[in-house]
């Protein structure tokens, strides 16, 4: 298969395509690739790609990406002339994220980080793909006093057993097929370390704390924090995200792992504060103990980001949160929750 269209566009797949960031990912490469989106919406929804299907480039398949598929057997690709053209690049995002329904969802978590890893990378390898693979900040461990910002090249560490493990070791695990599956077939394989983002387009009371902030500004409700007035964090708007995600795919051959975020630490009581603000609420703030999967994590060194794909955060958090109160005003009452 050629690594480089045959046609006027090249075929791109994203999994997980219908979720938070790959729904914004899908929609940004329409501008320049023919986009095959695959989906089971276990955490993601299909409001999130209803602005695309109309679009003769996009097509979606709902598919259980841990589930092995052949995308010549569908009629609905014909159009992509897969056969002829194959598929120039694979973004792999697919794995359950809810913080609300993290048990519920545990197995299939783990299979997605091993089975669904799996599938993704043996497509690079029949197609000769360039492959991005979303892994997460997860995979360094948790903050402390005396280690808040880690680099690309240190260890990490997760418990294997943890209640947590299937998503935290799930990813350094899928991070180690990732550089398997490069050494042993030569692929083009990349992993974005993804810290902590927001935007338009999250799951409305999950757990995710931005756009339920938000909602219950909107609505004069207590806005939750699930720990104490000290819980840190960094967020990063989900467009610089993506244009990390397109900016490594583009990147020389073994650009090893990179992280992908802000590294300005926020209160995230402050933050909870500025929603209320801007939204003009008379909503308070409470506390609630943590979420298993909604904890403090550490801060990204971005300096390889910066020299290697030359990107920084550019978005400034008031202009984040302008843009997803303004999405979630619009959407209040028509968003599935």
């Amino acid at each position: 298969m050629p690594n480089s269209p045959i046609f006027e566009k090249k075929n791109v797949l994203v999994t997980g395509g219908a979720g938070f960031i790959g729904s914004h990912l899908c929609e940004s490469l329409l501008a320049e690739a023919k986009v095959i989106c695959v989906d089971n919406f276990i955490t993601s929804q299909e409001s999130n790609i209803d602005s695309l299907l109309q679009n003769p480039d996009f097509e979606f398949l709902r598919h259980d990406i841990t589930e092995p598929f052949s995308l010549e057997s569908y009629p609905e690709l014909e159009r992509f002339k897969i056969q002829f053209q194959g598929i120039q690049e694979i973004y792999h995002l697919a794995c359950p994220t809810s913080p609300k329904q993290f048990d519920q969802y545990k197995i299939q978590t783990a299979l997605a980080n091993s089975f669904g890893m799996r599938n993704a990378l043996d497509l690079a390898v029949k197609y000769k793909s360039k492959f991005v693979f979303s892994s997460s900040s997860v995979i360094y461990g948790s903050r402390d006093e005396n280690h808040l910002s880690f680099s690309e090249d240190e260890l990490g560490c997760a418990l294997t057993t943890s209640p947590r493990a299937c998503y935290d070791e799930g990813k350094r695990f899928a991070e180690a097929m990732v550089a398997t599956w490069q050494q042993v077939h030569g692929i083009d394989a990349k992993i974005a370390r993804i810290f902590r983002t927001y935007g338009p387009r999250m799951r409305l009371f999950d757990g995710q704390m931005i756009p339920d902030f938000i909602t219950n500004a909107l609505d004069g409700k207590e806005l939750v924090i699930y720990g104490d007035d000290n819980f840190k964090t960094s967020l990063c708007y989900v467009s610089d995200i993506v244009d990390g995600l397109k900016r490594l795919m583009q990147a020389p051959v073994n650009f090893g792992p990179v992280n992908l975020g802000s590294d300005q630490d926020l209160v995230l009581n402050e933050v909870a504060k500025k929603i209320i603000e801007m939204t003009g609420s008379s909503s308070e703030i409470k506390y609630e103990p943590p979420l298993l999967f909604m904890t403090e994590q550490g801060l990204p060194n971005i300096s390889k980001a910066k020299e290697g794909l030359a990107w920084i955060p550019l978005v400034r958090l008031e202009d984040g949160l302008q843009k997803t109160i303004d999405y979630t005003r619009a959407q209040k009452g028509l968003i599935s929750f």
